[in-house]
Order: C-alpha cells, then structure tokens, then sequence
C-alpha cells in the first residue's frame, strides 16, 4: 500500500499517507469496526441532533430548502437516523450530505447525496463528528539543542528528532500549546484550524459543530495524545496503515480561527452539557411506569441506559463541542450548556 514506504516523514505526511493515500485506513475500513463512536452508540445522538436541526431551522426561517452535512459521514448512520426522527416538514426540506472518501454504503438512503468534499456553500447545519481528530499534523518535542520536529519511521513509529519548526509552526506552538522542558511534545493544531475554517467560510447561515476529544491551553498534555485504535482497541500510534491514528483537539484555537473565517457566534463545551440541554438526561424513568405501562417502562429505561453512556464524562460525554454559527445566533438549548451542570 502506499503507506508503506520506507525513510524518516514528518507526522503529518506520515498521517496522511496512512489514512488517506490510495489504500489508506479510512478508504479501506469503517470507523464503527475499530471504535465506538456517539452515532454508533446510539440513535439518541442523532436524535438529539435534530433537536437542534429544528432549532436551526426555525432561527433561519424555515426555509425550502435546509442543508445538513454530515463530515466524515462514515457509514451514513446519522444522516439516516435524523431522517428517520426528524419532523415531517422538515424531513421534506432537508438536503442531507455525506462528506466520505470511502466508497457509499448500499443502505444509504438515495436521497443523502455522497460526496469526497465539502460543498460549495451550506444554508442550515454542519455536523463534524470526530473528524477534525484525524486532520493530519506535525509533532513536535523541545529538545536539549531546542524545540524539533519530530520525524516517524512509518513501517514501525519509531520517532527521531528532526529541523526546527516553520515559522507557521513556531507561531502556533507559541501561542497555543508552548514546551517549556525538555521532552514536552505537542500535536501542531494549525491544520486543523485551517480545516475548520474551511468549513465556516463555507455556511452562508446556520450552525457548524464540531465533536471530538479536546483540550485548552490551560490543560494541554505534556506528552501529546497519538493513539492508534485497530479492532475496539488502543494500540501503538504506527502510520502504516493498518490503524487509525488520530490526536486530541485544540478546540480553543479551532474556535479563534473560526472566528476569523466569519462565525459570528461561538460555544465551546462539552457533550454531557450539550446532550443534557438537548433532553438527554439520563434519568431513570419512575417505577410506578412499570406498573401503568410495562413496554413504556422498559422503553425508557433502555433510553436512559444509552443517555448515560452518551453523557458519560469518562467516556462519549467527555468530548468536546465546539459550535460555531453564522447569521444566526447559538440555538437555544445549547445556550444553558455555558454554564456546566453536574
């Protein structure tokens, strides 16, 4: 496969190559066969989401038509599930898209328009569910002889330190994720930044949101995050592609260049809050339910069960949400999820 190449690259070549080159993981593999994402967990995500498609669209005046997009569709699973659950009137408005490189799935419903890019332009809601995680970029390490690029043998991820930083690199380094001892690493987020904003420029109005894995500036990892994931497990971060190989989001400095690109509105949060200010609350229902409406009961209980997972902070409700509009202000629901409940 093209991945497999000998000679020292750079992480981000290395990333990319091994993710996305010709036989690259994610053209060849599924993300639901080697990890368990929210959409996967759960029809309550995409329910949850559609709360806020609703709350999108009425802020936008209900139009004719209302985009959603779905990057780094994978499977297709939650623009079908919000088909499924959305309103009807707004089912028949919706102009669902995957953005995916690998090929469509023969279960997509015909009308979820399968695409490798981003559109043109977007009126409604873009939805980026652990995609920004797998943006290739450069690791970096301070060094007793100063701050290096560190450079990757692809065939087995041992690592040596290489030239200094660009000056792109150094600027962001500086602000965002400095090194101040020797053997502190940092993941170089620009590129990410530089996709994210790719996708604010691209919302005429309506809402950009972004779920991954993140930290802040005040809480960066000494050591960086680099992980592999091959089958349900952790393993070794080694860019050949037989893994997916992914790295925590600096969502802070995704939002500033969002804002740069346009956004007009911001919300930086986590899942749990989210997911809890969009009904998802995880609460047992009352046992007397058991008595009055057995089926009813065990409905909710099962539902309860998933809320839990998804709103779990060790886990999916760990995750970051960093939402972004244009036009428009943050919906409703999502305005109390500034302020973190229990």
């Amino acid at each position: 496969m093209e991945s497999l190449v000998s000679g020292w690259l750079t992480w981000r070549t290395a990333m990319e190559r091994a993710l996305y080159g010709e036989e690259g993981f994610y053209r060849r593999e599924r993300p639901a066969e080697h990890f368990r994402t929210s959409v996967h967990a759960s029809p309550r995500f995409a329910a949850a989401i559609t709360r806020l498609l609703v709350e999108v669209d009425a802020l936008l005046g209900r139009p004719d038509r209302l985009d959603v997009v779905d990057i780094g569709a994978g499977s297709g699973r939650l623009l079908s599930n919000i088909l499924a659950c959305a309103p009807p009137d707004l089912a028949a408005r919706l102009a669902p898209t995957a953005v995916e490189l690998a090929p469509r799935p023969p279960d997509v419903p015909s009308r979820i328009v399968w695409r490798p890019d981003l559109p043109a332009r977007v009126t409604g809601l873009v939805v980026a569910n652990e995609w920004l995680d797998n943006v290739p970029l450069d690791v970096a390490e301070r060094t007793p002889d100063g701050v290096r690029t560190v450079l990757v043998d692809p065939l087995t991820g041992t690592e040596r330190p290489g030239p200094p930083p660009s000056d792109e690199d150094r600027d962001w380094l500086e602000r965002w994720w400095p090194l101040p001892e020797p053997g502190d690493r940092a993941e170089i987020g620009h590129p990410r930044c530089a996709a994210w904003s790719a996708v604010i420029r691209r919302l005429s109005a309506g809402l950009a949101l972004a779920v991954d894995y993140s930290h802040s500036r005040e809480a960066r990892p000494a050591y960086g995050t680099l992980t592999g994931y091959r089958d349900g497990a952790t393993v070794p971060a080694v860019p050949d592609g037989s893994c997916d190989v992914t790295a925590h989001v600096a969502l802070d400095a995704c939002m500033v260049a969002g804002r740069r690109a346009g956004a007009t509105s911001s919300l930086l949060t986590g899942q749990r809050e989210a997911l809890r200010a969009l009904g998802l609350s995880g609460a047992r229902p009352p046992l007397d339910l058991a008595h009055r409406d057995p089926r009813g009961y065990v409905a909710a209980l099962c539902h309860a069960g998933e809320d839990a997972e998804l709103t779990d902070p060790s886990g999916l409700g760990g995750f970051g949400w960093l939402a972004q509009t244009v036009g428009i202000p943050i919906p409703p629901p999502l305005t109390p999820a500034q302020h973190p409940t229990s």
